[in-house]
């Protein structure tokens, strides 16, 4: 670091600012790091102090580092969706910021395959869990002539077998031509995005949210504003105040199960919500991929409640399999064929493959039979993994979830550091941290359903461990 090419044309701050950039993200700089003082950057880049200062002052404004009065410079601790990128060096950058992921998650990835890691960051179910379904096998002869029924929004017996399985699952009508087929949720969220939303527009979400985790938001300069939460969901009073300053085109919401913290907003909390985005005219993203696990009668989708305010998200990826990406989008016509343009002009065609695999699994005879067999099996994980954490509340607390795989743990003791969380790694315990969805250090994220008997032993010799070391900091 502290380099610059002084044989190419990019001005000296361009470059002082893309070093800067590059070791935030091969972290080498971590959040809260203290970068030098100007006059010692400036002879370390062996530049003059304004230059220094420019290349500083754009970083700030694009959310990288801050600036505190009378202090020091430090690296932002902002979430990867909320560091935009420097105009002048798009072309640089695009596949480098914007698709890198965040330091500690490219270190948890490399130690995924270790025989001796227990991945608990995974955001799927374990193989032993997929419900084995039985799928027809198909001559070329038979897809081409499938491919008959494949429209622009999706296969026509696939669309009407989602519409069942929501009225059946929430008694939730959605008309056919309400609703677009799409490869996963994180497709539906592109489009939506890709249609609805321009540079510098502003989403609001929940605080912690994983959409902060998704760095390509930052490719069309997009503000992400995170809303507090309770016990309950997203706070009202919080989410007023921000949609009274008129910025906030999107509300993003997780309502069931929500990633990563694992709240259930109470059905109270919902409608109020609702009525609040119906009197500042705010459309409403539901995102339900975690709907069909639920332990419990589940409560009325958003959509439900305000057909006309709620565009509807789901997928299969968190019941089959993340490499069937199928999801769902459902939103009022008008805004549907807005969508179905959006698909079409950016060729975001989905595969006839995986929707036959997802017909035949939705209408299959024994669908529900085989979803609650996965929901007994998730239970019994769950309480599994409650029965070893015991041990450790006198350290962390973590609540009791009604669906999905999720637990999220939070520590009772001093204020944690990002490198605090090495000791995960160091362990070969792999969890997420809330850093990567928040600015909070104190919490993580677990997938319980994971958590095999075969690893619960050394689980809990690893995290006692651990708690043990934080204990002494």
């Amino acid at each position: 670091m502290f380099e610059i090419d002084r044989n190419h044309h990019q001005p000296y701050y361009q470059q002082i600012m893309q070093d800067i950039i590059r070791g935030i993200e091969e972290g080498t700089l971590a959040p809260d790091d203290s970068l030098p003082a100007e006059r010692k950057l400036a002879t370390l880049y062996g530049v003059n102090r304004s230059t220094v200062g420019r290349a500083l002052e754009e970083l700030v404004s694009l959310g990288w580092i801050e600036r505190i009065p009378g202090s020091k410079t430090i690296i932002a601790n902002s979430r990867l969706a909320n560091r935009h990128t420097p105009h002048f060096q798009w072309s640089q950058l695009l596949f480098t910021q914007l698709t890198r992921e965040d330091p500690f998650v490219q270190e948890l990835k490399s130690l995924q395959p270790h025989a001796d890691s227990i991945d608990l960051y995974s955001g799927d179910l374990p193989l032993d869990f997929i419900q084995d379904f039985q799928i027809p096998s198909y001559s070329w002869e038979n897809v081409l002539s499938k491919q008959q029924q494949l429209a622009l929004s999706g296969y026509q017996p696939l669309k009407e077998s989602i519409r069942q399985q929501l009225k059946r699952q929430f008694d939730l009508s959605i008309p056919q031509d309400e609703l677009l087929v799409t490869s996963g949720s994180t497709q539906g969220i592109s489009i939506i995005f890709d249609t609805l939303l321009q540079h510098g527009d502003c989403i609001a979400t929940e605080d912690p949210s994983f959409l902060f985790a998704l760095p390509w938001l930052a490719s069309n300069q997009i503000q992400l504003i995170g809303i507090p939460m309770d016990h309950e969901g997203i706070e009202p009073n919080a989410l007023e105040d921000c949609l009274k300053q008129g910025k906030v085109k999107l509300l993003y919401l997780n309502p069931d199960f929500q990633n990563p913290t694992t709240c259930q907003m109470s059905l109270a909390r919902r409608q109020e919500i609702i009525a609040l985005c119906q009197k500042y005219q705010v459309l409403i993203i539901e995102d339900d991929v975690f709907g069909e696990l639920n332990f419990k009668q589940p409560l009325p989708r958003l959509k439900q409640l305000a057909p006309n305010q709620v565009i509807y998200l789901g997928s299969l990826s968190k019941i089959f399999s993340a490499t069937i990406k199928i999801g769902w989008l459902c939103a009022p016509k008008p805004l549907l064929q807005s969508f179905l343009q959006t698909k079409r002009d950016s060729e975001r065609a989905t595969d006839i493959f995986p929707q036959l695999m997802a017909t035949a699994a939705l209408s299959a005879d024994d669908y529900t039979t085989k979803q609650q067999t996965l929901l007994k099996k998730l239970q019994q994980r769950q309480t599994e993994t409650f029965n070893i954490l015991q041990s450790f509340q006198h350290a962390w607390t973590v609540n009791a979830v009604a669906g999905g795989f999720y637990l999220y743990l939070t520590w009772k003791g001093q204020p944690l550091k990002r490198n605090d969380w090495q000791l995960f790694l160091k362990n070969k315990l792999l969890i997420a941290p809330s850093f990567l969805y928040s600015k909070n250090k104190q919490a993580f994220r677990l997938n319980y359903a994971h958590l095999a008997s075969q690893h619960q032993i050394a689980f809990s010799e690893k995290f006692a461990q651990i708690t043990n070391e934080l204990s002494k900091f």
